[in-house]
């Protein structure tokens, strides 16, 4: 279905991650997770950003007063952690917009349950695809196409509609401009983030990412004082 093995790595081809040449002790704000353990962070360019971007996911108020956006993988282990606690944050900081961008690196089950959600995206707007978002992270195992067809199915959704819609040349370009983007932003850790301005690598759960959020609403920045 979309993509054989070979298919996938001639499509993601020249979109392995490069390595960040940040480290802990050089991050531009000394930041500790929720086991204490120090959270590579840099400042990112400017010319970088999910701005135009096709495909993204948003959840939250349109004018918000902090956005965040999380760079994830339906099969990353930390990012199915992430999205239960990112929702539960949500619900509770009405003034806050996540973003939802694919970087589907782990495999071609990834990339083929990506094309799916963005083409559930795609067909029928935000709502129906962050229920199979959440329906994906919750799921057991390997997620894959089949997956997410399974999924849509369940949202009784149109499934052979929306394979064809996955299987849309344009949503194979969107997919790799997100991985791409995740490229050049040097997040070779799933999840990673944006938050005003500033690049933080892996999951520092949901603790640190409540205290990042407030201190950007607060003083403009990933820490205060």
């Amino acid at each position: 279905m979309f993509y054989t093995r070979r298919n996938f790595m001639i499509a993601a081809g020249g979109l392995t991650l490069a390595a960040t040449s940040v480290s802990a002790q050089d991050s531009l704000h000394e930041l500790t997770d929720d086991s204490g353990k120090p959270v590579i962070n840099y400042k990112l360019p400017s010319e970088l950003s999910v701005d135009g971007l096709p495909g993204i996911l948003w959840i939250g108020p349109e004018s918000p007063d902090v956005i965040l956006t999380e760079f994830s993988d339906f099969n990353c282990p930390f990012c199915k952690r992430a999205a239960r606690d990112l929702e539960s944050l949500r619900q509770k900081d009405k003034a806050l917009r996540i973003g939802m961008v694919q970087n589907a690196v782990l495999g071609l089950d990834s990339f083929q349950a990506a094309r799916v959600f963005l083409a559930v995206l795609r067909m029928h707007g935000p709502q129906p695809a962050h229920r199979m978002r959440t329906e994906l992270f919750a799921h057991r195992g390997t997620v894959g196409g089949r997956t997410a067809l399974d999924v849509a199915e369940k949202l009784k959704l149109d499934v052979g509609k929306v394979e064809a819609q996955a299987d849309d040349p344009l949503i194979g370009e969107a997919l790799k401009k997100h991985i791409k983007l995740s490229e050049n932003l040097g997040f070779n850790a799933t999840p990673s983030y944006t938050l005003n301005g500033v690049g933080i690598l892996g999951y520092p759960g949901p603790k640190t990412i409540a205290r990042l959020v407030a201190s950007v609403r607060e003083c403009d920045d990933l820490t205060c004082g």
